[in-house]
């Protein structure tokens, strides 16, 4: 029987993991278990979870999915130090570094500012703007090393 396609509004974590479970299989067979290690840290006060950070770990390196700091919390490092804890439990992790991804109309200067460099562009994303790509690297080790020109 072919399977039928069907839409769904949201994958908690139990369809998620079947839908990447050939994924993860076929990763596997290549020696690149596909295994996330999924981070959530959330800005919390009296009213509840108000904004955060989601992101995943796999592969060496961190994915940062999701960075939220609601306008009222703007301005009190509350980004920065979210970035910052992330990136400790990168480098726990053993992570080479750390990526994410933003667009034109939103963070490139907060991204920059903590010391993420810009590694891909897509173009009219939305049209007019751009979606940008940014890495950190957290382990001098994962630096290329210097060559040498001739003199």
């Amino acid at each position: 029987m072919t399977p039928t396609i069907e839409r769904l509004e949201l994958a908690d974590t139990d369809l998620r993991a079947r839908i990447v479970a050939p994924l993860a299989e076929y990763s596997t067979r290549k020696d690149f278990a596909f295994t996330p290690r999924y981070v959530t840290l959330a800005l919390k006060d009296e009213n509840g979870v108000d904004g955060g950070l989601i992101g995943q770990v796999y592969w060496g390196w961190m994915h940062i999915e999701i960075l939220a700091v609601p306008q009222r919390w703007r301005g009190r490092g509350l980004g920065r130090a979210l970035i910052e804890q992330a990136e400790a439990i990168a480098a726990e992790a053993g992570c080479t570094g750390v990526w994410v991804d933003t667009y034109s109309f939103q963070s490139p200067g907060f991204y920059e500012a903590v010391g993420y460099l810009p590694f891909g562009r897509l173009a009219d994303y939305p049209e007019g703007e751009e979606r940008i790509f940014f890495q950190k690297i957290l382990s001098a080790a994962a630096l290329p090393a210097e060559t040498e020109t001739a003199a």
